[in-house]
């Protein structure tokens, strides 16, 4: 689970700052499932550069909560998650002192969007949130405010989840605490897991992914998995202490990312693979695959290009859709090898993706 946020503050000296808006989003890696927006009272004046930059003046904040008044709420709603921001030490320190000046300890682990960002799209001009926004396609309101900015962080986040072929990410927010002291341990984790079409990841008690399946119906599969009794299924689920999924809205994404992930996680009861894939030919250099997304209104893309299989993204924009360079931006590689082009050639020719563009 994650908190994804945005802070604005009155500037000033370091660690003097004081908070004006705060925006929460409490996400599970897949939607927004809480939210907390509000402005508040710093007990202090802005900086004039600040009030011009946010456009939040010393009259709007008079009858704001202070931050005393809201501390409960951002406690509850950050509860258990793992702390994401653009620049995520400033909220993160912003947040301790405010706290701390409350007699409280506010400890969380967090990420950060920025070197994340650096880390999986290295050749982006800028780094910095609007203009990230900007060659990403992704919508951003109300600039510089909390609200419309950790929305923002919330889509760029997602971006990050899907082009985090290393799991990475989702490792480091597993909670394996005391997982092993919960009795009813798999029925907890099947009820966790929708049902929907996508991938499950089966982590021990290290956060390590030991197993990774895939279905059209995530809860069935699993639950097949969990009432087997061979040697191989008992041993997984005697392992395992924590799940977590990735809906992938159809068939080919959630084959392309099954073979992606097993290629870079190499999990330990995965099967491993020594099928020789035929040569296949797409009849058309140029194409985009577009077909249902994993949500109402966004769609999925497979990009091929040059006769080559580039990569595959998510989009809510026809605006990056239509626009090659920015969708490219968005695109997670794919290698262009005889596996991916065979699944994406047998999709082909049952006929069940949406659209085609070719170009």
């Amino acid at each position: 689970m994650y908190a994804i946020l945005d802070i604005e503050t009155t500037g000033g000296a370091y660690d003097e700052e004081g908070i004006t808006e705060i925006a929460i989003y409490r996400f599970d890696g897949h939607q927004v499932v809480d939210t907390f927006v509000s402005l508040v009272n710093p007990e202090k004046e802005i900086q004039p550069f600040v009030v011009k930059l946010t456009g939040i003046d010393q009259g709007m904040l008079k009858n704001a909560p202070k931050f005393h008044e809201v501390a409960k709420r951002i406690v509850e709603i950050t509860e258990g998650c793992v702390l994401v921001a653009h620049n995520a030490v400033f909220d993160a320190r912003i947040l301790a002192t405010e706290f701390k000046r409350l007699g409280y300890d506010y400890l969380r682990k967090r990420l950060c969007t920025v070197e994340l960002s650096k880390s999986l799209m290295p050749d982006l001009p800028s780094y910095k949130l609007g203009k990230l926004c900007r060659s990403l396609g992704i919508p951003v309101s109300n600039r510089h405010r909390a609200e419309g900015d950790a929305m923002a962080t919330v889509h760029l986040f997602k971006l990050l989840l899907h082009k985090d072929t290393n799991k990475a990410i989702i490792q480091q927010a597993v909670q394996t605490e005391n997982q092993r002291k919960l009795a009813p341990k798999l029925q907890r984790l099947l009820e966790e897991t929708p049902r929907k079409v996508g991938l499950f990841y089966l982590h021990d008690h290290m956060g390590n992914i030991i197993y990774v399946g895939k279905g059209k119906n995530l809860r069935s599969t699993v639950n097949k998995l969990f009432l087997k009794s061979g040697k191989k299924a008992l041993s997984i689920q005697e392992k395992v202490v924590d799940i977590s999924y990735e809906t992938t809205g159809n068939e080919l994404m959630t084959d392309l990312r099954f073979v992606a992930i097993l290629q870079t996680q190499k999990p330990v009861f995965n099967r491993k693979n020594r099928r020789i894939y035929p040569t296949v030919a797409f009849g058309h250099p140029n194409l985009i695959l577009v077909d249902k997304g994993r949500n109402v209104g966004e769609k999925s893309c497979i990009l091929i290009e040059n006769d080559q299989v580039i990569g595959s993204c998510y989009t809510d924009l026809a605006y990056q859709l239509n626009q090659l360079e920015v969708l490219k931006q968005l695109i997670t590689p794919l290698k262009d090898n005889g596996q991916n082009r065979y699944l994406i050639k047998r999709h082909l020719a049952k006929k069940k993706t949406a659209k085609i563009i070719r170009f």
